[in-house]
């Protein structure tokens, strides 16, 4: 069983409500991913930029952005995951991190915690159940933006080895994204996956952003500037056991009743 993935993570400055420009213009970024890539991570609602005009840029199954995250999967021959504005079967409406492999959506993950103060609780459903991925011998914790700031949520219950945060984090509260990031990772004893995107929005928010790995440590193995770019990395699952067995204040964490 596979015990690395090579990681491509795409920091996009996204074009405001423009789906196909946006599909357009990751797929140009995708063209200079390494050949043997296994996972592509694009940012939080990466086909439309933060937008609470969900009811307009809503997609369904069918729709563009799920059928090219379903083409790049197949042609890149890896997995693709980022969250969209998605309707579903029932006439909700969710931010939904979609698990793409070349065969088709495996899995998703609706976010959690809605952004209270943008607006997105009353423009959106909320989801409520946490996930788990598998990726090979890896097992993947899923989590949306503002997930981020709610540790008991998050919280390793020896049943994952990487957090993947997708997100639209803004510039000014860069502070805070940096942090977490390695916080959320260190508390965990887990790699941390954390995507974002750069520019400025349709409502003048602007992100810098910041996209990074952390190591289960709290070093990160890298941590991007302000501009657009891909970046390849890889993850060690012998690292992340070796370093639980040196170091395993896991087996020391406090147990009690989350309701999760």
């Amino acid at each position: 069983m596979k015990n690395q993935i090579k990681l491509c993570q795409v920091q996009p400055d996204l074009a405001w409500e423009e789906i196909d420009v946006n599909l357009d213009m990751l797929e140009g970024m995708l063209e200079k991913a390494e050949t043997d890539t296994d996972l592509v991570v694009l940012p939080e609602t990466f086909s439309t930029g933060f937008t609470m005009q969900s009811e307009t840029v809503a997609e369904g199954e069918d729709g563009k952005a799920v059928q090219w995250m379903k083409r790049m999967a197949g042609k890149k021959k890896c997995y693709v995951t980022g969250s969209l504005i998605f309707r579903s079967t029932d006439g909700n409406i969710y931010n939904r991190l979609l698990w793409v492999s070349p065969k088709g959506i495996e899995a998703y993950y609706d976010k959690r915690h809605l952004f209270r103060p943008g607006g997105e609780r009353e423009n959106f459903s909320q989801g409520n159940e946490r996930k788990l991925f598998k990726m090979g011998e890896f097992r993947i914790l899923p989590q949306i933006c503002y997930d981020l700031r709610f540790p008991v949520f998050s919280r390793n219950r020896g049943d994952y080895d990487v957090l993947l945060y997708v997100a639209n984090w803004p510039a000014s509260r860069q502070a805070v994204w940096e942090t977490l990031t390695r916080a959320r990772a260190m508390e965990n004893q887990s790699y941390l996956i954390g995507t974002n995107r750069v520019g400025r929005d349709g409502t003048g928010t602007v992100s810098i952003g910041g996209s990074c790995l952390i190591d289960p440590v709290g070093n990160e193995i890298h941590r991007m500037d302000q501009k657009p770019r891909i970046k390849t990395s890889v993850l060690d699952l012998e690292k992340l056991r070796n370093f639980r067995e040196k170091f395993p204040a896991w087996k020391d964490a406090d147990f009690f009743n989350t309701g999760w």
